[in-house]
């Protein structure tokens, strides 16, 4: 097995830039160049000047970095690290709604495959679909693939979010219970809540904060509490720890399986070969892309792509 410092060189060597999900291995993180949420990892690889990124994140995330950056090479080490969540939303399924539901604006998550993608009207992350569906001129929008963040959508803007699939969910997410974080609350009296809006209903009503994953590594610098008991998965306690962060998880079986398929051996293997090119159907890259510059368009933000 490789170690950080020898995927660093290796990369460097390379002129490729490697890119990690806060849900990566620890060694993972410790060897990216940056690391943050998914919509944040792809516009930073619109930033960087390397020709080669190394996507460390599930097939999604690979994938939105690609088909928003076609001029680069984007790796993806593992492509069996697949969303169990994104793969719950198909195109079959959006033309299903879509039928039941004309005329209504398709709001589609990040974490979603991008045929789907290429379907909506806008593509949102956890941390602007508020604000953006409470911009949209309709009182009835079709948003998937996650229902808790749909309901928790849906409670922020007092609009009637319909989900699609009706149960499409994050598995882990879904597994963070409240009488988990009663649990971690005895034994971190001390410590305020910071959950994900995946997490189910019970678990929002518990937190002191709910938000993406960026959002929460903000949040636990501005809250100013002592100690955090954090409701997502815990490959996010590694980069709090390093930010000097005391933090603990709501659960310690709350484990993204596919995020952790991703190792140091993952990556270099990826960088020597140059094998596991992530490649996007071009007309479906263009109506994805498109779908994000939508939203970025209404909520006022320049796409990084667009800039010049």
């Amino acid at each position: 097995m490789p170690t950080v410092q020898e995927v660093r060189k290796l990369l460097e060597e390379r002129g490729a830039v490697l890119l990690a999900h806060n849900y990566q291995r620890p060694e993972v993180q410790d060897a990216a160049h940056f690391v943050g949420d998914s919509l944040e990892l792809s516009l930073k690889a619109a930033e960087v000047d390397a020709k080669i990124v190394v996507f460390a994140g599930v097939d999604f995330m690979a994938e939105q970095a690609a088909f928003l950056n076609p001029e680069k090479v984007v790796l993806h080490p593992e492509p069996l690290s697949r969303c169990p969540m994104a793969a719950m939303l198909t195109p079959e399924v959006v033309k299903e709604y879509k039928e039941k539901y004309p005329g209504a604006p398709l709001v589609v998550y990040v974490n979603s495959l991008a045929e789907v993608k290429a379907m909506a009207d806008y593509v949102v992350t956890s941390a602007n679909a508020v604000a953006l569906v409470s911009q949209l001129d309709a009182d009835t929008i079709l948003f998937g693939p996650d229902r808790h963040l749909a309901e928790y959508v849906a409670e922020r803007t007092g609009k009637s979010v319909v989900p699609l699939p009706e149960l499409g969910h994050c598995p882990v997410h879904l597994a963070i219970t409240p009488s988990d974080v009663e649990r971690a609350k005895r034994e971190h009296p001390a410590a305020r809540v910071l959950a994900h809006p995946e997490c189910v209903r019970a678990v929002r009503a518990m937190a002191d904060f709910v938000g993406s994953t960026s959002q929460m590594v903000r949040a636990a610098r501005e809250l100013g509490a002592r100690e955090y008991v954090v409701a997502t998965e815990v490959g996010l306690l590694h980069r709090l720890a390093k930010l000097g962060v005391e933090a603990y998880p709501a659960s310690p079986y709350a484990v993204c399986p596919d995020m952790k398929k991703i190792t140091l051996e993952s990556v270099a293997r990826a960088v020597l070969e140059g094998r596991e090119v992530v490649r996007v159907d071009p007309k479906i890259a263009e109506k994805a892309r498109r779908a994000v510059e939508r939203a970025f368009e209404l909520l006022g933000v320049s796409a990084p792509w667009r800039r010049s």
